[in-house]
């Protein structure tokens, strides 16, 4: 508890320091200071910022752990009495002695010999009456006595259109077009990508077949799993034509789960590295978004009116979003 309440008093700290500098920072950032010069400033200072957090972040995901480890701890012991009571239910015998006792016509279902015993039927006496039911002369008939697990399972209604005559066998493999008809040959149900951890490629993939797994991750907002595959693919594939859009999800994938410190960093790195690339205007925008959700309201807006004059061309998606940030931060 005292490492959090640490961590707490860390984070006020680094945003105190943020709120005393913002009107050192009106005043050095005036009207005279060359736009290019305000944003590698603001590069800047953001670059300063992120190392002074990257121990707060690091404690915090420790702190994180040791809390899950507690949780698990702690359901650990609560396993216990349900251990313990699993014993107690033979103590109610009567329960599951009463069905044999109730009925005396489901009393021969279960007995498989009297199904085997139907290939020879007992010798005519001559004395039968007229009558009298024989189950060997009509052995599907309603009320003859089966073998548990081998009679006919029972076929709802809507089945008997379905390429089968009425009371013929159900057959498991002719679908035929019924209930199910998009279901062919039963097969062990595939593993869904990423459920568990990080699908692995065969060694023939190409850069293209990981790039469109990580999209895959974020189309399935799976973003943990897209954060560690466009990561492995700046690293595996530094000088790659998608590494600048890499890098762009990447900080997407920090961006939906609300890590706009992250989010900040990744995307600071597209437009200045790759300020030349298709993304670039679309992580200068979120770049002033997560700014702006980090209360960095002056840095944000530089952001956001730096993409009309560096970018005059970005699409008209982009163009309206900067216009409704601007707007919404009184820019």
């Amino acid at each position: 508890m005292s490492s959090k309440f640490a961590l707490s008093a860390r984070s006020l700290a680094v945003f105190a320091t943020l709120a005393f500098a913002a009107p050192a920072l009106a005043q050095q950032y005036g009207g005279e200071v060359d736009p290019e010069i305000r944003i590698q400033q603001l590069e800047e200072r953001l670059r300063t910022l992120t190392g002074q957090n990257e121990e707060l972040q690091y404690r915090n995901r420790r702190l994180e752990e040791q809390v899950r480890q507690l949780q698990g701890s702690a359901g650990a012991p609560q396993a216990a009495p349900g251990a313990a009571a699993a014993p107690v239910a033979p103590q109610q015998p009567p329960v599951y002695s009463q069905p044999p006792q109730q009925a005396p016509v489901y009393g021969q279902q279960p007995q498989a010999p009297i199904v085997q015993e139907q290939a020879a039927p007992p010798p005519a006496t001559g004395r039968r009456r007229g009558d009298a039911f024989d189950p060997s002369q009509n052995p599907s008939a309603p009320g003859v006595p089966r073998a548990l697990g081998g009679g006919q399972l029972p076929v709802p209604a809507e089945q008997g259109a379905a390429g089968r005559d009425p009371g013929a066998p159900l057959d498991l493999s002719n679908n035929g077009g019924g209930r199910y008809p998009d279901a062919g040959p039963q097969q062990p149900a595939p593993r869904a990508p990423g459920s568990g951890g990080l699908t692995t490629l065969p060694p023939s993939a190409s850069p293209r077949d990981e790039f469109d797994l990580g999209i895959g991750y974020m189309q399935r907002r799976d973003y943990a799993l897209a954060e560690e595959t466009m990561r492995n693919f700046a690293t595996k594939y530094p000088n790659d034509a998608l590494t600048p859009d890499s890098q762009y999800w990447l900080g997407e994938s920090f961006f939906q789960r609300q890590m706009y410190r992250d989010a900040a960093e990744a995307f600071l790195s597209v437009t200045s590295k790759y300020d030349k690339s298709a993304k670039a205007p679309d992580a200068l925008l979120r770049l002033g978004q997560s700014l702006s959700a980090l209360k960095e309201k002056e840095a944000a807006c530089a952001a956001l009116g730096e993409i009309g004059r560096k970018y005059p061309k970005a699409s008209a998606g982009v163009k309206k979003a900067v216009d409704t940030e601007q707007k919404k931060l009184k820019c």
